[in-house]
């Protein structure tokens, strides 16, 4: 053979070996906590404490990464996820995420409890480039891009809530008295804002109001308070534990204010049972995930897949706790952003990949709501849908609302 043609066919020989490789074989990029084979994915819950309902988000998320790992990983790469007790305490929060990113090198904290923890946390993992993605708090805080790029929230906020309160108070209760009580936190001060702002000139409705500590063991005085301000609307933002007491000790008191009462202490299961189902009948709150108790989704796809799910890897949870849907539902949201991420698992994708979500469609969301961010809006969800307890479960109350409140950083 003529020596000439031996660099065509050693080109030929290396185009073809070079084509046998993966595409992105050289395209792979990592953070830490990330690699061919592992993601590793940090967490913090109170499994102990005042809000330990609250635990179960926890646990939930931990199931469904089980089933994500049965079913072969995300492109490829199975879930590490750790998850540590905070004890819904500020303190422990900061020394327990500092352990998740310096020591246990997560590439993330995801699904992080309660408002108080994440506020402690939020300066630490910004300052860190570590995402803080799909915080389990309604605070607005979390929708903050110009100041905080690495938090991300998931649910409606209370601002949204309080907003969508204030307009069915005016449009049902025009000349009604408000007594309010909230704990004493951002997410707390939130849910008074957008109650004040939704109803604007008529915020003199409010003739009460009385703030409270999580670390206080009973809320029996602040609602005996509340009470000798002659208000026959009474709205409720607190903890499951709180809302229980609360619901308890207007029965004991024979007030029979209308209720609303905040959109995460809904479950059946450790609020309104607790509390008494009779008591509770009537109670208004808001819903933008379907209630698989109701006959309504018997026949819904989604529904049979989250029970499915329920049976097979989290046996021993209560179906009546509406937050194992909450769970179910976000954790199919970081599914989809992981899956966009490819073989870019650095934690700026993550975030930009978050950050550009269109009309995604999760199940368990009630029909017309969809998941949508962008660069500058960190507001997944922010429709809802008012419901009503009607002594069993609860039941729709018109049509969807749109709670858009904007960027954190612009209210």
């Amino acid at each position: 053979m003529p020596r000439r043609y031996l660099p065509h066919f050693a080109a030929v020989g290396l185009a073809a070996s070079l084509a046998a490789l993966p595409a992105n074989a050289t395209e792979k990029k990592y953070d830490p906590g990330a690699t061919d084979q592992e993601i590793k994915i940090g967490n913090l819950a109170p499994y102990s404490g005042p809000a330990s309902a609250y635990g179960i988000i926890g646990r939930l998320a931990a199931a469904f990464f089980r089933k994500v790992n049965d079913e072969g990983g995300i492109n490829g790469r199975k879930i590490t996820f750790m998850s540590y007790d905070d004890a819904f305490s500020p303190p422990k929060a900061v020394e327990q995420a500092r352990k998740l990113v310096e020591s246990d090198e997560v590439l993330m904290i995801y699904q992080s409890v309660g408002t108080p923890s994440n506020a402690a946390i939020q300066k630490f993992l910004n300052a860190r480039k570590v995402p803080q993605l799909f915080v389990a708090s309604n605070a607005t805080r979390w929708g903050d891009p110009d100041h905080f790029p690495w938090t991300m929230g998931w649910q409606p906020n209370f601002q949204s809530e309080g907003r969508a309160y204030a307009k069915y108070i005016l449009q049902n209760y025009p000349n009604a008295k408000i007594a309010m009580l909230w704990q004493n936190d951002d997410g707390g001060r939130d849910e008074v804002k957008g109650l004040r702002d939704g109803l604007g000139e008529k915020a003199s409705m409010i003739v009460a109001e009385s703030s409270f500590e999580l670390s206080e063991p009973t809320i029996d005085a602040h609602i005996a308070r509340l009470k000798n301000s002659g208000a026959d609307i009474f709205v409720s933002w607190t903890t499951p534990k709180a809302s229980a007491q609360a619901i308890r000790k207007l029965a004991e008191l024979e007030w029979k204010p209308v209720v609303f009462l905040a959109g995460v202490s809904t479950s059946v299961a450790s609020v309104l049972r607790p509390a008494g189902l009779e008591n509770a009948k009537g109670i208004i709150s808001n819903a933008y995930l379907k209630d698989p108790s109701d006959p309504a989704w018997s026949n819904d796809a989604a529904a049979r897949d989250w029970n499915a799910f329920m049976d097979r890897y989290l046996p021993d949870g209560d179906k009546a706790d509406r937050v194992t849907v909450y769970g179910y539902a976000v954790a199919h949201t970081l599914l989809e952003v992981l899956k966009r991420c490819g073989d870019d698992l650095t934690r700026n994708n993550i975030m930009r990949q978050a950050a550009n979500l269109r009309d995604v469609d999760v199940p368990m969301l009630l029909p017309g709501i969809k998941i949508n961010t962008s660069a500058k809006d960190y507001f997944p969800i922010e429709q809802m849908q008012l419901i009503r307890f009607d002594g069993q479960r609860w039941q729709p109350l018109g049509e969807l609302i749109d709670g858009e409140v904007g960027s954190a950083g612009t209210n």
